[in-house]
């Protein structure tokens, strides 16, 4: 299971690549296992506020659809269109190029009481 070390994670399986005040945000290979095959992303509106827990995206596979939830508050700045096209990405390169989309976040304290790569591997172990 990858779990880097650099990132950041929900209980909701979601993590945070922090690069100043923009957070990149996707789901854990732990996740994308759990889904499957990914064959649809929706992705969020550009411009959209959002506050930690929101519904933000949705990833479908061959399994089920599942809601991806912001971990912390802020505004959509950027969506990956990659993963749209091609949403198999999201399977084989969670941490990468299947990231979902970016915020401009609003309080950084939220990313900061999110869990470190050693206590999600404890929530998920």
């Amino acid at each position: 299971m990858n779990i880097p070390e650099d990132l950041r994670y929900d209980k909701s399986h979601e993590w945070v690549r922090l690069e100043g005040d923009t957070a990149t945000i996707g789901i854990t290979d732990h996740a994308q296992e759990e889904l499957t095959d990914v064959v649809f992303v929706e992705l969020p509106e550009v411009g959209r506020a959002v506050d930690a827990g929101d519904p933000t995206a949705v990833v479908e596979s061959v399994k089920a659809a599942s809601d991806i939830y912001s971990p912390v508050a802020g505004e959509v700045v950027e969506v990956n269109d990659a993963v749209e096209a091609d949403p198999a990405l999201v399977n084989t390169d969670p941490y990468g190029a299947g990231w979902i989309y970016k915020l401009k976040v609003r309080d950084m304290a939220q990313v900061e009481a999110m869990m470190d790569a050693a206590a999600y591997r404890g929530m998920i172990g």
